[in-house]
C-alpha cells in the first residue's frame, strides 16, 4: 500500500530538517577554536545519542569525530597547550560510533599515551581505548601490539606488555616477533634490544608510509645512542693507555681501537670533540636519539614552546 501525499510530504519536511540540522552542527563545529573547551565543542557528548542522529550514518560520523580528534591533537600541539582534555572523548566518541576504525586506537592511542610535548601524558587512556578496540576486534594482533607497547614503554610493566604480546602471538598473521616480545620481556631484556625489536615489527608489519619512516627513525635513534655509547667507551680506554683525550679518530684508528672512521645511520661521519665527547652532526634529521647531541641543541619541537622575546 502506497503511503499518503501528506505522509510523504511530512517524511521529506523531516528528513529535509534533519539534513539541514546536520550541515548546521558541522559548520558550527568547524567555526569554533581549537583551544575551546569540551562544553564548547561537543554539543552533544553521548555516542549513543549521536548514534541515534546519524540516520544509520554513524561510519561517516565516525570519520567525522576522527577528524575532529587529529584536528584538536595537532592545533594543541602545535600550540604548545599543556591540557587536551577533549582528546580522550573524542576518540571515545569516533569508536563507539564506528568500533572498527582500527586507525582510530593505533594513532589514537600514541596520541594519549606518548609524553608531552609528543603527546598527552596519558597512557592509562590510552589503554582504555585500545581494550575497547580489542573487544570490538579481537582477531586483530596489531591492537595486542599496540597494548604491550604503551605497558613497556609508557608505564614499564613488563608483566603486562608480556601478556599482550604473548596474546597477538597467538592470532593469525601475527609478527613472527610477537613470540620473540614475549619472552624477552619476561626475561627483562636490554633497553635497547627491546625497544629494536618493538620498532622492527612495527615496521615490519604495516604498509603505512607515516608508521614506517615513524618506526625506522626510532631504529636509527637506537643505532645512534648505541653507537655514541661504544665510542664514548673507546674514547675513554685510548685515554687510560695514553693519558691524554684523542686529536682525532685518526689517533684511535692508529691505536688499532678503530677500523675507520664511523658514521650515523644517514652516512655522515660523527664528530669526536676536543674534551672527548661524541656528537652527531645533523641532530634535527636524527630524531628520537638522547645520545651524541651537542650541549647546545634545542630541539624544533621544544624551540615552539619557547616564549618570544
Amino acid at each position: 500500500m502506497k503511503p499518503s501525499p501528506q505522509v510523504t510530504i511530512v517524511a521529506t519536511v523531516l528528513l529535509l530538517m534533519s539534513m539541514a540540522g546536520a550541515v548546521f552542527f558541522l559548520r558550527r563545529a568547524d567555526t569554533v577554536r581549537t583551544a575551546a573547551t569540551l562544553r564548547e565543542v561537543l554539543y552533544i557528548s553521548s555516542p549513543r545519542a549521536i548514534k541515534l542522529l546519524s540516520l544509520g550514518y554513524s561510519g561517516l560520523m565516525a570519520d567525522i569525530y576522527w577528524t575532529r580528534a587529529v584536528q584538536y591533537f595537532g592545533g594543541k600541539r602545535h600550540a604548545g597547550a599543556d591540557q587536551y582534555g577533549l582528546l580522550a572523548p573524542l576518540l571515545n566518541i569516533t569508536t563507539a560510533l564506528d568500533p572498527k576504525l582500527l586507525v582510530a586506537y593505533e594513532y589514537g592511542s600514541n596520541f594519549l599515551a606518548a609524553s608531552p610535548p609528543l603527546g598527552v601524558g596519558e597512557p592509562e587512556k590510552a589503554i582504555e581505548l585500545i581494550k575497547f578496540g580489542i573487544r570490538n576486534n579481537p582477531d586483530q594482533w596489531h591492537l595486542y601490539y599496540d597494548l604491550g607497547y604503551v605497558y613497556y614503554l609508557d608505564l614499564k610493566d613488563y608483566r603486562s606488555a608480556a601478556q599482550a604480546f604473548e596474546e597477538a602471538s597467538k592470532l593469525p598473521k601475527a609478527h613472527p616477533f610477537m613470540k620473540l616480545l614475549a619472552g624477552n620481556m619476561a626475561q627483562h631484556a636490554g633497553e635497547y634490544d627491546m625497544a629494536r625489536m618493538l620498532w622492527t615489527a612495527t615496521y615490519e608489519s604495516t604498509t603505512d608510509k607515516l608508521i614506517r619512516a615513524n618506526a625506522l627513525a626510532h631504529l636509527r635513534a637506537i643505532r645512534v645512542d648505541r653507537d655514541v655509547m661504544a665510542l664514548n667507551d673507546i674514547v675513554e680506554r685510548y685515554g687510560h693507555e695514553t693519558g691524554h683525550v684523542p686529536h682525532s679518530f685518526s689517533d684511535l684508528i692508529s691505536a688499532g681501537l678503530l677500523r675507520g672512521v664511523p658514521v650515523d645511520p644517514l652516512g655522515r661521519p660523527y664528530n669526536l670533540m676536543p674534551d672527548g665527547s661524541i656528537e652527531v652532526r645533523d641532530p634535527d634529521r636524527l630524531p628520537f636519539i638522547r645520545k651524541g647531541l651537542p650541549l647546545s641543541y634545542i630541539p624544533p619541537t621544544v624551540v615552539k614552546l619557547l616564549p618570544s622575546d
